[in-house]
Formats: C-alpha cells, structure tokens, sequence
C-alpha cells in the first residue's frame, strides 16, 4: 500500500513547539513522526473535550455579613477570631 504524504502548515505556541522537537530529538524520531503518533493516540482515544455540569451554588439569603473588625484578608486574624491557634 502507498503512503501518501501531505504538507501543511501549523501553528503551535513556540513553547511547546521547543518542547516537542526536544522530545523528538531525544526518542531519536523526527518531529514529524512524534506529531503522527500524537494526533493518532489523540484520535484514537476519541475523547473530546468533555461537557461539564452547571453547578449551583447555594446562596444565603441570611442578612448581615462578617463581625466588625474582621478583615477576611488577613487570614491570622482570621483563625484568631475563630479560635484557632495561630
């Protein structure tokens, strides 16, 4: 059976491009073949990216807010109000 080859032009982040020539060099395969054997693992699996639930959040409908002089940015503070040890 003939193979036939195509050429054709991607783009890839210049980070992972390096990387991937890295990999290639140290299988001792061109980065060509490394890029096959990708994409056909990838195919193969068939698994997309994946639709996720919505997740509702509960939301209080209690009035009020935090206690006077607690500051939820300092988290020592915090933990001191709460009464746990520092």
């Amino acid at each position: 059976m003939m193979m036939r080859h195509m050429r054709t032009t991607v783009r890839l982040d210049p980070g992972l491009l390096e990387k991937a020539k890295h990999a290639a060099a140290q299988r001792g395969e061109t980065l060509t073949s490394l890029l096959e054997r990708g994409l056909r693992l990838a195919l193969a699996r068939g698994d997309g990216p994946s639709r996720r639930r919505r997740v509702r959040v509960p939301v209080s409908r209690a009035a009020g807010g935090t206690l006077p002089g607690v500051d939820l940015n300092d988290s020592a503070a915090l933990l001191e109000v709460m009464g746990e040890p520092v």
